[in-house]
């Protein structure tokens, strides 16, 4: 009925839903709503009795960009001829006479067709141009016709003009000053790709004027420190100490530092009394990594109020692409060649990762490395891949600024209306080779003869200026002759500059970095609390229609374990964590696919109405006065730009428990890129702090190769776990294997109630999920309990044990039930449940109970090669002072065989060896 009625009130409003998504009353999502749109009837008349004038205009509009003058180093300048855009493929001659009301949106009204298509060269096939007749929307391809048209009476005033011609001389005076001081660095500079400053000087003062709040960029190395310094208030001194070998953070920090092409600014730039707000993100050397995670650093501005005056539901009321715009800059062979960027566009639009459209500046050198475009793409534009979600593409030649700022109006107008992303395509080329200390003719020597035996972007606009009488000669050589002056003052300042503290303030305030020690933290609840959280986890409104199955394998099932007490599963452990973290005021986010009733089904926080498709979280109503929230992102297929994107959210605030799980433990390899560029090292490289939370089921089930490990050993190598002192909490990240409901749940509480933030991997179970034997009671997660990094056996006589085993996760019930068909009395099993920090003193506490231990053993499911074996043996020897033998599979090129023969006599093997020892 509630769809229904959103339908009639979308009918009486004259507007229409774009698509459903179950409901309109998800957190986190609102239904995109499109005004109905109609071209007027008058209009139509027109164009209907003038069709083919319509048909012609039509062609421009899509293959006039085809013929347009947009390349800078183009070795033909003469257009190539399309067949569509010939008059008399369309009845056609030259001296007929039109009206082009209606049909062509120009202050002429009419004209020859000689006059038509001179007016459609100029606006689609010179030197900006545009692809959007593949828009699916009317209301948008209408709109942008109508842009495009008006361009060649748009007038830019004098002072625009002026201020292009400063952005331009002082970039190129910076790259020149770089040169002269620092000649072998590689500093990836502007040259060729100078008028990147207007975009950008443009889009700054669109942004301020529309009141945005603040914008932010993902920005690869091209132009990066020329863009930094010339406006975003980076201090060059502090360029200079990081080229002069100092690190440019303050040394009480632990960190190793990033390379000079990574730094970033995150400032407040004053525009004609407006303030506006611009951070640049820290990007690694896998170029577009980054765009995700300013996708997702974006959206989190959404959930997470500054001033903590409005609950996040108020505030995610507001509507995307808003307040908060993101901004990518991309190179085109990266672009192209970037698999990342498909998964980016594809979530783009997609519900709980939406931002409202994300504005694109695709820095088009024409050669990635040392490969010219054609052989770089299959695709005739570098920007291609746009289509897939119908964004509109803007060509425009970088030899003209002013082209570029028209279309960065049009690019930004496009965003602020439709709230969908745009891509400007600035074709340009590298004045150097890859970087400065390459030479490119050894690959390319046609286009760099052409390259060097032309004038500079800067040079040829200034001298425009000075002809058109906007600037003087003096006036150019008085503003490259400050611009140096400033830039060696502040290189004068190197020895005597001390580097600003850039971590913990606005939202961070109060937080700081681990220390090296191991701190305990009591994550339990009351008993009440437990109770309460666990009523609310599945109570639904009366009318609500919910499957039966949940009813009586969920909701039945969890209310005889609340009344209880005990056997608690690990799925209403986790509702106790998530639901009392909300409802103290956190924020908590889990993303991945299908993680609303979970991939082995046991999860359903997101509950749907069997008759009308509706969607409810109980979670977000536990009460009325709640200002935390829980939002279920059910992603699309895709690891490395999902995580990314949750990483981004994880490093804007601190208060929001973000949480990615991958459907099972191995898809985590896909996002590989994002584990080793930003989770493992972010901290270290950049001094940015995460508690994003990755869970990755694993076990070993017969699932065969791909869906058995969650390469547990990648991870711990990625730690900098020492194996010659015990580690502190200020390792790199956690990575744990929580064998019990309660372990799961204090890990999760652990992550919040911390003054520091540390990315943690979760080694999670699939069978564990409904074994009997793995529940935990509500005393296991009471008030003054807290995550137990070793567990002993408490089920032996410590005086007769000869041997222990040690084990981790799942593998523990395995060698409990063999021990007891066994009835072996002497072996005490011994859980690790945190490799990293790995438990050193716990490790020697618990096994200093057994006074008679001859052998210590350590087994696990993995092969011998895998696992932790390797990562606990050289521990387990230099800081436990124990020497341990291994029991498990054999050397595998693969994690696990897929004939299932061969694994069941694998899983007799491992449960067996250990007490065979």
């Amino acid at each position: 009925m509630r769809l229904l009625r959103l339908y009639e009130t979308c009918c009486a409003r004259n507007v229409k839903l774009a698509r459903g998504y179950h409901s309109d009353g998800v957190f986190g999502y609102k239904p995109r709503v499109i005004n109905q749109f109609n071209v007027d009837r008058s209009t139509v008349e027109k164009r209907n009795n003038n069709g083919n004038f319509q048909r012609l205009v039509d062609a421009y509009r899509t293959h006039g960009h085809k013929i347009a003058n947009v390349n800078p180093v183009a070795f033909n300048k003469q257009p190539r001829f399309q067949n569509e855009l010939d008059p008399q493929q369309y009845g056609f001659n030259t001296s007929d006479k039109l009206n082009f009301e209606g049909t062509l949106n120009t202050n002429i009204t009419q004209g020859s067709v000689e006059d038509a298509v001179d007016c459609l060269q100029k606006i689609y096939s010179s030197t900006i141009s545009a692809e959007f007749m593949y828009l699916e929307s009317e209301e948008e391809r209408e709109w942008f016709a109508t842009q495009m048209e008006r361009l060649p009476s748009l007038e830019i005033d004098n002072d625009t003009k002026k201020i292009i011609a400063v952005e331009l001389i002082k970039s190129q005076a910076f790259d020149n000053f770089l040169a002269n001081k620092f000649p072998g660095v590689k500093r990836y500079g502007g040259e060729g790709a100078e008028s990147m400053m207007a975009f950008f000087s443009e889009f700054f003062k669109l942004s301020s004027k529309d009141n945005i709040e603040e914008l932010v960029i993902a920005m690869p190395h091209r132009g990066r420190l020329n863009l930094l310094t010339g406006m975003l208030n980076f201090p060059p001194v502090k360029m200079f100490m990081k080229l002069k070998g100092q690190p440019d953070f303050p040394t009480k920090f632990s960190a190793t530092g990033d390379v000079l092409s990574h730094v970033i600014s995150s400032t407040d730039l004053n525009i004609n009394g407006n303030n506006l707000h611009v951070t640049m993100l820290y990007n690694p050397s896998h170029l577009e990594a980054v765009n995700p995670v300013s996708m997702g650093k974006t959206r989190a501005k959404y959930l997470s109020p500054p001033d903590g005056s409005a609950s996040s539901k108020e505030y995610y009321s507001g509507g995307f692409g808003g307040k908060f715009v993101n901004i990518q800059v991309h190179g085109d062979a990266a672009f192209a060649g970037q698999g990342i960027n498909q998964e980016t566009l594809a979530i783009s639009n997609s519900p709980h990762f939406e931002i409202g459209g994300s504005i694109h500046l695709v820095v088009n050198n024409q050669v990635g490395f040392t490969t010219p475009g054609a052989r770089g793409r299959s695709s005739m534009y570098c920007t291609d891949l746009a289509k897939m979600i119908s964004s509109p593409v803007i060509h425009v030649n970088g030899d003209y600024p002013e082209d570029v700022l028209k279309a960065t109006r049009i690019a930004f107008e496009y965003q602020r209306k439709f709230r969908k992303d745009v891509f400007v395509d600035m074709n340009c080329y590298r004045q150097w080779g890859h970087n400065e200390l390459d030479d490119p003719t050894f690959t390319n020597p046609a286009q760099y003869k052409l390259i060097t035996n032309r004038k500079t972007v800067p040079d040829k606009y200034s001298e425009k200026m000075i002809k058109e009488n906007i600037m003087t000669q003096n006036e150019r050589q008085d503003l490259i002759q400050n611009h140096n002056n400033w830039l060696n003052e502040e290189l004068r300042m190197v020895d005597s500059y001390t580097p600003e503290d850039p971590c913990f303030t606005r939202q961070w305030t109060g937080f700081t970095q681990a220390k090296d020690q191991i701190t305990v933290w009591d994550t339990g609840i009351s008993q009440e609390v437990q109770k309460y959280i666990g009523e609310k986890s599945i109570a639904y409104p009366e009318s609500f229609n919910i499957h039966p199955n949940l009813l009586k394998n969920y909701v039945y099932s969890r209310k005889k374990r609340l009344e209880s007490g005990k056997n608690i599963d690990w799925a209403t452990a986790e509702a106790f964590a998530l639901g009392s973290l909300i409802y103290q005021g956190y924020n908590v986010r889990i993303s991945g696919q299908d993680v609303g009733r979970a991939t082995f089904s046991h999860r359903h926080c997101m509950l749907v109405d069997q008759e009308t498709n509706q969607m409810y979280i109980p979670f977000n109503n536990i009460d009325p006065n709640q200002t935390g929230h829980l939002e279920v992102a059910n992603s699309i297929l895709s690891e490395e730009a999902v995580l990314g994107f949750e990483y981004g959210m994880s490093v804007e605030n601190p208060n929001n428990l973000i949480i990615w799980e991958a459907q099972f433990g191995d898809f985590f390899n896909t996002a590989q890129v994002i584990f080793d560029t930003f989770i493992t090292s972010g901290e270290c490289k950049w001094l940015w702090s995460s508690g994003i939370t990755i869970m990755l089921p694993h076990g070993y089930d017969g699932a065969g190769p791909e869906h058995s490990s969650c390469r547990l050993e990648r991870f711990l190598q990625l730690t900098d776990s020492h194996e010659d002192r015990p580690d502190g909490d200020n390792v790199n990240m956690q990575v744990c294997q929580p064998s019990t409901p309660a372990q799961y749940f204090h890990l999760l509480r652990r992550q919040m109630v911390r003054n520091f933030r540390k990315p943690l991997i979760i080694i999670t179970p699939k069978t564990l999920l409904r074994l009997s034997a793995c529940t935990s009671s509500y005393s296991d997660m009471e008030e003054g309990t807290s995550f137990r990094p070793v567990l002993g056996d408490p089920n032996i006589d410590p005086r007769l044990v000869k041997k222990v085993i040690l084990c981790s996760g799942k593998h523990y019930y395995t060698l409990f039930d063999k021990r007891e068909s066994l009835n072996v009395r002497d072996v005490a099993l011994v859980r690790l449940e945190s490799f990293c920090p790995f438990p050193t003193h716990e490790l020697q506490a618990e096994l200093s109970k057994y006074p008679n231990v001859t052998k210590f053993v350590w087994s696990q499911e993995e092969p011998r090669n895998m696992g932790a074996w390797s990562f606990v043996k050289t521990r387990m020897e230099n800081l436990v002072g124990k020497r341990v033998v291994y029991a498990g599979r054999g050397t595998l090129p693969t994690p696990a065989v897929g004939v299932g023969n061969w694994h069941q006599e694998q899983v007799q093997q491992v449960a067996s060896q250990p007490f065979e020892i």
